[in-house]
């Protein structure tokens, strides 16, 4: 159940913890069904409740039986959720992938090798975990809300890779951790990120590949005749942009969800986003395995929140709900984002083994 003010939803849960009035009756609703009700219009059993103008209240109910969620609030919790799992998923994963010799990758790189490990399976099964919290935070909230605070799961990896590499965590780190959560924290509150559409159109999509294939060819190429840490760094650029591209297509496939299994089994974006992630996950574990994380790490986890965020900008239409004066703050939290993003990032890497490459 959304409750909405001119387009703009207030809280995706609502509850009656016990009746008011003999025609009332308990419910509680967690996540939205995509249509609207009048602001004024609680849409229980009876519809006999009213919110006032405060929107803390039900006139006729006493304000004890109404338990209020902010949609944003909700998001944000499911965000940070997403963010812990795939800190904890993405340790693990990289210290996997880094034990596996240059000579034992197949035609997908080290995958064939991965996963005969269950460690690494460990791993994968916490970032899916992370995937699904992020991809209900998606279906709630925007591109420009969820994907600043995933960029949070570097905070939380921070402390797990240090202590897997039995080291104390540097004054330096510290610093760059709090520049990292104060920026977020002005993108989401001062920006105050406002939905768009829940699906790009076709045109897009066209605009997108043209775009986007030849960036990702291009990278692939130019790394399979690198090495080291310009192989990493190109691969990384190329698997950041898909997880990306990625981000929007799940945010479609969670709104089709809701219509039902044909609409989404008939959709074009279920099995792109399947084509799209098995490519983004192959070229992350290669640029993982290349030998410098200190180059993949920091490119993948940057260009995922860019081009995600630009994509929710220009195809979804959603937009940040500040005005000129607070513009200048935007920019500098933006900026001081990625620079504390690509310094914990190569923190993080710095506390693997590097793998020596093949002649």
């Amino acid at each position: 159940m959304r409750i909405v003010d001119g387009g703009r939803c207030l809280a995706t849960r609502f509850e009656v913890r016990r009746p008011c009035r003999a025609d009332h009756y308990r419910f509680s609703c967690f996540f939205p069904v995509y249509g609207q009700v009048p602001l004024n219009t609680v849409a229980d059993l009876t519809g006999a409740c009213e919110f006032d103008e405060s929107h803390e209240s039900l006139t006729g109910c006493p304000p004890t039986t109404v338990f209020f969620v902010p949609q944003t609030l909700l998001v944000v919790v499911l965000a940070l959720g997403a963010a812990l799992c795939i800190a904890i998923g993405t340790v693990v994963r990289q210290r996997t992938a880094a034990e596996v010799p240059v000579e034992d990758n197949g035609v997908l790189g080290p995958i064939a090798a991965l996963v005969r490990q269950p460690i690494w399976w460990v791993g994968t099964v916490v970032g899916i975990a992370g995937y699904a919290l992020q991809a209900v935070a998606l279906g709630l909230g925007s591109l420009l809300l969820v994907q600043p605070l995933l960029v949070l799961s570097l905070l939380f990896a921070l402390p797990l890779g240090a202590r897997f590499a039995h080291r104390t965590i540097s004054l330096g780190e510290w610093l760059w951790a709090a520049a990292l959560t104060a920026s977020v924290a002005i993108l989401v509150v001062v920006g105050d990120p406002k939905p768009g559409m829940e699906r790009a159109e076709a045109r897009h999509w066209v605009v997108i590949c043209l775009i986007g294939i030849p960036f990702v060819a291009a990278c692939v190429v130019a790394a399979h005749r690198s090495t080291g840490a310009r192989k990493a760094l190109l691969l990384g650029f190329a698997g950041g942009a898909l997880f990306g591209v990625a981000a929007v297509l799940t945010k479609g496939v969670v709104h089709l969800v809701s219509r039902g299994v044909v609409p989404l089994v008939t959709s074009v974006e279920l099995y792109a986003l399947i084509g799209v992630a098995v490519c983004a996950i192959t070229l992350q574990q290669s640029a993982f395995q290349a030998g410098a994380l200190q180059a993949s790490l920091p490119a993948t986890t940057v260009m995922e929140p860019v081009v995600a965020s630009a994509l929710g900008f220009l195809v979804l239409g959603e937009y940040l709900a500040a005005d000129r004066r607070v513009s200048a703050v935007l920019v500098v939290a933006v900026m001081a984002m990625i620079a504390a993003t690509v310094a914990l990032a190569r923190s993080s890497a710095g506390d693997e083994s590097p793998i020596p490459v093949s002649p």
